[in-house]
């Protein structure tokens, strides 16, 4: 596992780097910020995060740690691989990230090149639990009492997953009865996934009367 570089830059191009680390040539693929802060000539160091595949070893590089932790949980969503990942945080800086994620704002990676309502409705789902905002410990961040402020988000959310908007909000209100303290806590990811857990229950209770007339 190769953690980070320092070395001569030798190259900056539009999309990736080279960094010489005594006369050997490393191409790191990085941001347009993490290239910006680099100098041919200069000394420059990158934190790495080195991506395998069968016929390939790819290194991409970032200005700071926390960067390339949030790139390595990005990778953790299904569908989303490194060039995607990189453009996330080409557009958003890491705590933009960990607060979409936390409250459940897939508009906010709509903004990427790439991602639409779907994966963006995914990356919410899979990353919910997985990125905390900096500063809140043992609270989440995007705990709010306001209906007016996190039920919009869950719709939305909802809506990129595929339901109408009309049984997305019909299925959040039932699900709530089961769980009135989760309107209290308003956490966006947690009623997200409350909401989805119910429909799942009431597919199966349905089936389950079908069988029972049947």
């Amino acid at each position: 596992m190769i953690s980070f570089l320092r070395g001569t830059v030798a190259h900056v191009g539009l999309s990736s780097a080279v960094i010489d680390l005594n006369g050997a040539g490393m191409s790191v693929n990085a941001t347009p910020q993490t290239l910006s802060g680099l100098r041919v000539g200069e000394e420059g160091k990158l934190f790495t995060s080195l991506i395998v595949r069968e016929d390939s070893l790819t290194l991409f590089g970032f200005a700071r740690d926390d960067e390339r932790v949030v790139f390595d949980v990005l990778l953790s969503v299904s569908g989303v691989g490194p060039r995607l990942a990189l453009a996330v945080l080409a557009v958003h800086e890491p705590e933009a990230i960990r607060v979409a994620a936390h409250s459940g704002d897939g508009k906010a990676f709509t903004k990427v090149p790439g991602i639409g309502p779907k994966v963006a409705g995914r990356i919410v789902l899979e990353l919910a639990g997985k990125l905390v905002p900096h500063g809140t410990p043992g609270a989440p961040a995007a705990a709010v009492s306001a209906e007016s402020v996190w039920k919009p988000q869950v719709v939305a959310a909802m809506t990129s997953l595929g339901w109408s908007e009309k049984d997305a909000t019909a299925s959040i209100d039932k699900s709530l009865a089961d769980s009135p303290g989760l309107a209290a806590n308003g956490n966006v990811a947690e009623i997200l996934r409350a909401t989805l857990r119910w429909l799942g229950q009431d597919g199966a209770r349905a089936g389950n009367r079908v069988g029972a007339r049947g």
